[in-house]
């Protein structure tokens, strides 16, 4: 067992781009591939793993058991049925309730020790409270989209990590589909990479069977193809040399 987890946090410029997915995604494979791994949701206005995880009503308690009555975390985690490796802990039901970076550091800090690693699934958008939780991190995933307010989003909140001194980050591109490049949205990948400045991690097919697993709470497909993509992006982040997985 890691006695120091690599700690991730995945953000994006604004919402829509899939984050929760990802997390879902990444979470999912890591705990497939034998990695003690634990999600924690901090977009409060978006509650939504317990849905993915198809745990919708079966989860008893969460973060904000945590922060108001100083519950020990891992009582207040939920195992996956899905994957025996994989604990969440989902946002509070209070949408308007708020997580400093220290209480963030503090809980991740109070049990490394029982994971291999931790994911943050943090509030999208561009402040000043979500960069202070993220630099907590050990790595930061950027999550675009093809989409041209996404990538300028995305750039934005790259610019700011490198004007604070981060450069831990690598760059996630969501949604992609042959579509998108058709229609001259975008004319190849590299634009993305180029305009927002970071080493790419993964691209995510545009899947609907991922959408439809996630909004039933299902086991994602062997045969979807973001599971292969999610797959690639596990064994990389634990330092296997793979290729890009990109259809």
């Amino acid at each position: 067992m890691a006695k120091e987890p690599k700690l991730i946090a995945i953000t994006s410029g604004k919402g829509g781009t899939g984050k929760s997915s990802i997390s879902y995604g990444i979470g999912y494979t890591l705990a497939k591939q034998g990695h003690r791994t634990l999600i924690i949701e901090l977009d409060f206005g978006l509650r939504c793993l317990d849905i993915m995880f198809g745990m919708n009503g079966n989860v008893n308690y969460d973060l904000g058991n945590v922060l108001k009555q100083k519950m020990p975390i891992l009582d207040a985690v939920t195992r996956v049925p899905s994957a025996s490796n994989l604990e969440i802990l989902c946002a509070p039901k209070d949408p308007f309730m708020t997580v400093t970076a220290k209480q963030v550091v503090d809980i991740c800090k109070s049990v490394r020790k029982f994971y291999d690693f931790i994911i943050i699934d943090t509030g999208a958008g561009i402040s000043s409270h979500v960069f202070d939780i993220v630099e907590q991190a050990n790595l930061i995933l950027v999550v675009t989209t093809p989409d041209p307010i996404c990538i300028r989003d995305a750039t934005m909140m790259s610019d700011e990590f490198y004007t604070r001194g981060n450069k831990r980050q690598r760059l996630i591109i969501n949604k992609v589909s042959p579509e998108t490049i058709r229609s001259h949205m975008i004319h190849h990948l590299d634009e993305i990479i180029d305009t927002v400045g970071i080493q790419l991690l993964g691209v995510i097919p545009d899947d609907f069977m991922l959408k439809e697993a996630t909004g039933k709470g299902k086991v994602l497909p062997v045969d979807a193809p973001s599971l292969a993509a999610f797959d690639a992006i596990s064994k990389r982040l634990t330092g296997e040399q793979v290729p890009l997985v990109i259809k």
